[in-house]
C-alpha cells in the first residue's frame, strides 16, 4: 500500500469511529489518536493491508478493549456495503456453503441431540429454514446439546429465532434490546409465537457448550438461554463482545468494524461487554463436550422406563460405561 491510500483508509476509519462508535466520547478520543498517528507517519511504513489492519487494530483497543472495534483485513475480499444488491448475494452464497450456521445435526447414542452452530448465526431471511430443519430432526431428542464453541457471531434476529424453538412458549418474550446512540433509537428482540416447525420441549435439558472463541452472536445465544433458566452453561468463559457491529468497507480487503449500539438484556438490565458469559460449569472447552454428553446421558437413564425405550436406556448407559471422547 502507498502513503496516500493508508491514510485515507485510516482517515475514513477515524471518521466512521466517532460517527458511530457506541460511545460516543470514547469514539471522538479514538479518532483524534488516529488523526495523530496519521500525522506522526506510524502506518507509512506499512506495506500490506494485513499488516495495517494489525496496528490499527491494536490502536483502536488501547484503553477500551472492545474487540469489536477492529480494522479487518479480509484475504477474500468483501463486498461494497452501500450495493445491497451485491451484499445480500455475498452473504446468501456464505450462508449457503456453511448450511446455513446448522454445522451439525445429529441423534447421539442415548437419543440426544447435538446441534452445533458455526461459524455465524446468519439471518433469518438466509438461514431461517435451517433453523427449522435442524429443529425438526431434534426435538424428539430427550436432551440437547448446543455447541457454540466456533460460534463468533451473527444476527440478532436469528439469536431470537433459535430461542423461538428453545424457550418453548406460546406467547412472545422479551430478549434484549439493542440501544444505538448515534440516532437514539432503541430497537426490541422477542421471540415469536409461532414457528413453522415443533419447538424443542420445555421440560427436557439443554446444555450449551463454549470456549474463548465464543463471541457476539454466539455469546449472545448463550447468554440468554442461561438467563432465562433454560440451558446449563458447560465450558470456558466467552470472549466478551456485547456491542453489535456493522462494517465499512474501506478497500478491497479492509473493512472497518464499528460497534454501533449497546445490548441490553430484559432479565439483567445490562450484557456481557468485556466479561463474557460466564459458564455454570467451568471446564476446559475441549472437556465440555465429554462432560455435558456424559450428564446428558445420565439424565436419559433418570427417565421412566418403557419398553420401547430399552434401546436407549442402552445406550446411555453404554455411553457412561465407555467413557467419551471430546467433541
Amino acid at each position: 500500500m502507498h502513503t496516500e491510500e493508508i491514510r485515507a483508509v485510516v482517515g475514513r476509519l477515524g471518521a466512521l469511529v466517532a460517527e458511530y462508535y457506541v460511545f460516543p466520547e470514547i469514539g471522538a478520543e479514538v479518532a483524534d489518536r488516529l488523526a495523530a498517528a496519521v500525522a506522526e507517519g506510524r502506518y507509512d511504513d506499512l506495506a500490506t493491508p494485513e499488516q495495517l489492519a494489525e496496528r490499527v487494530t491494536a490502536d483502536l483497543q488501547v484503553g477500551n478493549r472492545d474487540k469489536h472495534l477492529r480494522l479487518i483485513f479480509r484475504r477474500d475480499g468483501l463486498p461494497d456495503e452501500t450495493d445491497p444488491v451485491a451484499e445480500e448475494a455475498h452473504w446468501r452464497r456464505r450462508a449457503a456453503l456453511d448450511a446455513g450456521g446448522m454445522a451439525r445435526v445429529e441423534r447421539l447414542d442415548g437419543n440426544i441431540g447435538l446441534l452445533e452452530i458455526r461459524p455465524l448465526l446468519y439471518p433469518p431471511n438466509l438461514a431461517g429454514p435451517a433453523v427449522t430443519a435442524a429443529m425438526s430432526l431434534l426435538a424428539s431428542t430427550d436432551a440437547l446439546l448446543i455447541d457454540l464453541r466456533r460460534c463468533v457471531g451473527g444476527s440478532p434476529d436469528q439469536v431470537a429465532y433459535v430461542c423461538s424453538h428453545l424457550l418453548d412458549s406460546d406467547e412472545a418474550i422479551h430478549l434484549h434490546d439493542l440501544v444505538k446512540p448515534a440516532d437514539g433509537s432503541t430497537r426490541q428482540f422477542w421471540t415469536t409465537p409461532y414457528v413453522p416447525g415443533p419447538r424443542f420441549s420445555g421440560t427436557k435439558p439443554i446444555w450449551v457448550l463454549t470456549s474463548p472463541a465464543t463471541f457476539s452472536g454466539g455469546e449472545e445465544l448463550a447468554y440468554n438461554l442461561q438467563q432465562f433458566g433454560r440451558a446449563v452453561v458447560v465450558g470456558e468463559r466467552t470472549g466478551g463482545g456485547a456491542h453489535p457491529r456493522e462494517g465499512f468497507k474501506l478497500h478491497e480487503q479492509l473493512e472497518a468494524s464499528v460497534p454501533v449500539a449497546r445490548s441490553v438484556s430484559s432479565i439483567t438490565g445490562t450484557n456481557w461487554e468485556g466479561t463474557g458469559v460466564v459458564p455454570d460449569l467451568d471446564v476446559p472447552a475441549d472437556e465440555a463436550f465429554a462432560y455435558a454428553y456424559r450428564l446428558a446421558a445420565e439424565y436419559v437413564l433418570e427417565l421412566p422406563s418403557e419398553p420401547e425405550r430399552n434401546g436407549v436406556t442402552d445406550e446411555a448407559r453404554a455411553v457412561l460405561g465407555a467413557g467419551v471422547a471430546a467433541g
